[in-house]
């Protein structure tokens, strides 16, 4: 349990929640958006994350959308990774966040709840960032809308009080050849060692991480380089790996050596298939 009290809202629409987050704020409540509440639950536990209100958005329509509407899919930010993986509509991002936790943890993790958290691997993002699909924000200051490529920068940037309702996709990304592998040194439910996302789009192949760094990216210098086909694999890959944003994660699940080992077959075995056209989750 949570070992400290606080109040429940759950309002009906955006406009709602969000006036409802400025009222408590300024009554010193420090309130918290929840969806899925796994992340509340664990770090409240261990005093990590502390509030005296929670407003859950899942009573929101916008939050619950999904479907296609003018030539793009839209994900609510309240959907569980398992609706959107059971749906079908686009296999990258539903494999992917399907490589988080088991399956009863999906049934409540959302995906507003994956990509705004604090645990540094958020690989649903990845997906995201490799469709550079369109955010659906809201705030105090009113509603925006922009590529997540202006929002997402090893975290995203949300003001406060601000509200991710929504993420759109263009459709014709699901007809791409495309790669998700998610590399474990333990049980198959542990935490990664990393994650690689791929896609072949018209102009190439491009590439987003999470576990090789303290945080998800994407990265057009690399991908730039892994493009070069005149120049042998191991080349490039090796080349690429030399413009990581940031030093490999060095930690418990396994050492920066062996991180970068098995990101350079895993970026093999990726280049492989997408110069081929296979897709393979």
């Amino acid at each position: 349990m949570i070992p400290y009290p606080f109040d429940y809202y759950q309002p009906a629409t955006v406009g709602e929640a969000v006036a409802l987050f400025v009222d408590l704020d300024a009554r010193g409540k420090q309130p918290l958006y929840f969806s899925g509440g796994t992340e509340i639950i664990t770090l409240g536990r261990i005093n990590e994350v502390y509030t005296e209100a929670v407003i859950d958005v899942k009573r929101i329509p916008d939050c619950r959308e999904i479907g296609r509407r003018s030539g793009a899919f839209v994900w609510g930010a309240a959907l569980t990774l398992s609706e959107i993986h059971d749906a079908r509509l686009f296999p990258l991002l539903g494999e992917t966040g399907a490589g988080v936790a088991d399956r009863t943890s999906r049934n409540k993790i959302t995906l507003g709840g994956n990509v705004c958290g604090r645990f540094i691997y958020k690989e649903a993002v990845l997906p995201l960032l490799l469709t550079d699909s369109p955010l659906r924000i809201a705030g105090p200051g009113g509603e925006r809308t922009a590529p997540i490529g202006q929002l997402f920068d090893r975290t995203l940037r949300l003001g406060r009080g601000e509200l991710l309702v929504q993420a759109m996709t263009d459709v014709r990304y699901a007809a791409f050849p495309y790669v998700t592998d998610k590399r474990r040194k333990g049980s198959a439910i542990d935490y990664p060692l990393l994650t690689v996302a791929a896609i072949r789009a018209e102009e190439g192949i491009r590439l987003a991480f999470s576990g090789v760094c303290a945080f998800p990216f994407r990265s057009t210098e690399m991908e730039l380089i892994l493009n070069r086909r005149e120049v042998p694999a191991e080349e490039r890959i090796a080349t690429a790996i030399a413009r990581l944003p940031a030093p490999i994660l060095n930690d418990i699940k396994g050492s920066a050596l062996y991180r970068e080992y098995v990101l350079k077959v895993t970026l093999g075995e990726t280049l492989e298939r997408l110069e081929k056209g296979v897709a393979i989750g």
